[in-house]
């Protein structure tokens, strides 16, 4: 089973980002996918992402969203992360809107699903940490995004 170590792929993580809307975030977010070769065709993986979008919320709170969902267009699962300047407007469990996006790509098999489902709830379980988010919210560089999720130290397992 992959660990959070070995989908944080640092191609794949943004900062200083400007996304006018949930769906320019999702779409830049995608275009990253793609450029590494997670993804081959964006518009149609932004569709399916929209398709679980309409089943219920992704905007977690505390700024975060996790858009996610199973999509053909997926080569490779990956997360994409981006840190944007401004927050943007997104259904979120506390009303607020969203400045740090994490943008999971799994493809339609079921290995991949269940694969999905035990990444999700690795990030989730680690955005349950205020510190985590703190440092998430302060990165300045992929390496710090990464090490916000991996470090191990502080956090009860």
């Amino acid at each position: 089973m992959e660990q959070i170590e070995d989908v944080l792929d640092p191609r794949l993580i943004k900062l200083n980002l400007e996304a006018p809307s949930k769906r320019d975030a999702i779409t830049q977010l995608s275009e990253t996918l793609k450029a590494a070769d997670y993804i081959n065709d964006v518009p149609s993986f932004v569709q399916d992402i929209y398709l679980r979008e309409q089943e219920g919320m992704t905007g977690i709170g505390d700024g975060i969203a996790i858009p996610h969902g199973k999509s053909d267009y997926v080569t490779k699962v990956g997360v994409a992360i981006g840190i944007f300047n401004h927050a943007i407007e997104w259904e979120t469990l506390d009303g607020k809107g969203v400045s740090i996006v994490i943008l999971f790509a799994v493809s339609n098999d079921t290995a991949s699903a269940r694969n999905q489902l035990k990444l999700l709830s690795l990030f989730a379980a680690r955005l349950g940490h205020e510190e985590v988010i703190a440092k998430l919210k302060k990165a300045t560089s992929p390496a710090e995004v990464i090490a916000a999720f991996t470090e191990k130290e502080g956090l009860e397992q």
